[in-house]
């Protein structure tokens, strides 16, 4: 077998999470992903936490880890015109180039997509933003956390006494990169047939309110007057407390006939209050907090297999260590072992998808610079004197 994306070259500008997750997915099914950053202004992802170890050291970030698995990494700084000129090396050796800078960054640094062209007329960019580069907010600057605000998202999290709940990371980040790995598939096979790059806009707004769309639909509609987890259309649909500290079960009762099982397990199989669909509703707060007290002391493994096989659909609410030692992900291979120089043995989750007749790799994130003199010398065929200088002199740096 073989890996899917082998021969495919990415030169990936992109930092944080909004690029760097689409350019993940492309490296760990084959392609050679060269990630460029510099020392004079780190990717934020390598100073977000956890880090391993004590301090904040830039080549001991999980979060860094998990977003870019299976690259290379060299230091340019765009802010020298030198380095700039090694930049357009890269991108005459790549096939896409990827980039999440603010509006106007890259034609402002002497990297617009027509000067792209002139060095490689068939060159596909794609540009991650939060509201996309066109329109009134075609110069918006900002994270995941504006995107979720003008998505609509924020206004559907959080519960009904309570303000607009933002969400604890950077949903868009993780959206729109989906979006923008399909869109660079579709873009290498439009290259393939008709020999013609392209310039992608994704934005981070627009993939949330298509994963929202039906969400948004109701509540302009009247069908979810307040946020939370309840449901217009099932009683109950909820978390429930287990036992042990901050422990729940998932509960979504589908229909009356799913409600007489759950009822006789209860011990309310006698109450006409709850009997039908708009009585549960109608009596919501006293149902939730019978289910309460019955689920309170009880494995929250353990009853949401008793329900499920029952049919009734329930589901542990898995924290940060359960879902790590998941057994399904571990079956599925999921999670991939690493042995990094900075973050030492440590396990990363992979693509989540299978390929029958194909292969995936999960390798080390690159640590800052790492790969200069493979990439500027080896592939590039630089002078190493050149390069050792441009490094002193921080352009490569």
């Amino acid at each position: 077998m073989t890996l899917p994306l082998e021969g495919v070259k990415i030169a990936d500008f992109s930092w944080v999470g909004a690029g760097p997750r689409a350019t993940k997915d492309m490296a760990d099914f084959g392609a050679t992903v060269i990630k460029i950053e510099s020392r004079k202004r780190l990717d934020l992802g390598r100073l977000s936490p956890p880090f391993a170890g004590k301090g904040r050291d830039p080549d001991a970030s999980a979060f860094f880890a998990i977003t870019n698995t299976s690259k290379m990494g060299v230091t340019i700084n765009l802010g020298d015109p030198r380095g700039v000129e090694v930049a357009k090396k890269l991108v005459a050796w790549a096939d896409i180039v990827v980039e999440n800078f603010s509006h106007g960054y890259m034609d402002r640094v002497g990297l617009s997509f027509e000067t792209l062209k002139s060095i490689k007329p068939d060159i596909i960019q794609v540009s991650v933003s939060v509201a996309g580069r066109e329109g009134p907010l075609g110069t918006l600057r900002g994270y995941g956390n504006s995107a979720a605000a003008l998505s609509g998202l924020a206004a559907l999290s959080g519960w009904p006494d309570r303000d607009p709940h933002m969400p604890p990371f950077a949903y868009g980040d993780v959206v729109a990169p989906m979006f923008a790995t399909v869109a660079m598939l579709a873009a290498l096979e439009h290259r393939d047939r008709t020999g013609e790059g392209q310039h992608i806009d994704i934005s981070q707004v627009e993939p949330l309110v298509h994963v929202l769309s039906d969400c948004l639909a109701r509540e302009q509609a009247g069908g979810f007057a307040k946020p939370g987890n309840r449901s217009p259309s099932m009683a109950p649909h909820g978390a429930f407390p287990c036992r042990g500290k901050d422990q729940w079960c998932a509960i979504a009762v589908a229909d009356d006939a799913q409600w007489t099982m759950l009822a006789e397990l209860v011990g309310v199989g006698g109450d006409a209050r709850f009997a039908t669909l708009s009585g549960r509703k109608a009596n919501e707060d006293a149902l939730e907090s019978l289910i309460a007290d019955w689920t309170d002391g009880q494995d929250k493994h353990v009853l949401a297999d008793r329900l499920s096989a029952l049919g009734i659909a329930a589901e542990a609410v898995n924290d940060g260590r359960d879902v790590f030692t998941d057994p399904e992900l571990a079956t599925n291979g999921h999670y991939h072992r690493i042995d990094h120089p900075k973050l030492g043995r440590c396990d990363l989750p992979g693509p989540p998808m299978r390929f029958s007749a194909a292969e995936m790799r999960v390798e080390n994130p690159p640590c800052l610079g790492e790969h200069n003199r493979a990439i500027f010398v080896d592939l590039l065929g630089m002078d190493p004197a050149e390069v050792d200088a441009l490094v002193q002199e921080g352009a490569l740096a």
